[in-house]
């Protein structure tokens, strides 16, 4: 199978950045900061620690480039990276009883194609639930992307992206 031009360029790119180029971690980072970032903005609805999860899971991914295999894309384990840094903070700051969703800092002009009711409903789901759902529907894997990005049995998947939108429905009537 012949590779892609991106694929190609994302590899080349890939090793730089392993090989300590600032300019390729540069590169890497500008065409997979928006989507890294909305991950987590979806997951924690916190601005403030979206971008230090996102920024803190591109660090993770750059130290960690030796044991990634390159022959497989960049992005989906990059998210992995990123979804399971916010379900962390999401259950931390739910184990210090903060609230869930402050309305100001929820509702950023790089979301605008997401209403505010559906913003709000995101928040009341488990970080689990929120999770699958953000990388089903707004960056686009499939289950079994999801599942081996988060290294979870596609049933629970499934399971959790039924019971999230069951619930997400049930917030939004």
């Amino acid at each position: 199978m012949e590779m892609s031009r991106s694929s190609r360029r994302e590899s080349t790119l890939l090793r730089s950045a392993r090989g300590g180029s600032a300019d390729a971690f540069e590169q890497l980072f500008r065409e997979h900061w928006p989507n890294a970032y909305r991950a987590a903005l979806l997951v924690v609805h916190d601005q403030d620690a979206a971008e230090d999860i996102a920024q803190e899971a591109f660090l993770r991914a750059i130290r960690a480039l030796d044991r990634f295999d390159r022959r497989r894309p960049f992005a989906p384990w990059l998210h992995r990276i990123v979804v399971n840094r916010a379900i962390d903070w999401a259950r931390a700051r739910a184990s210090r009883q903060e609230s869930e969703l402050d309305g100001d800092r929820a509702a950023p002009e790089r979301l605008s194609d997401i209403g505010d009711e559906v913003m709000v409903a995101l928040a009341g789901l488990s970080p689990e639930h929120r999770a699958v759902i953000v990388l089903r529907y707004l960056l686009g894997y499939s289950p079994g992307e999801i599942a081996e990005q988060l290294d979870l049995p596609r049933g629970t998947v499934n399971s959790r992206l039924r019971r999230g939108l069951d619930d997400l429905k049930e917030r939004l009537e």
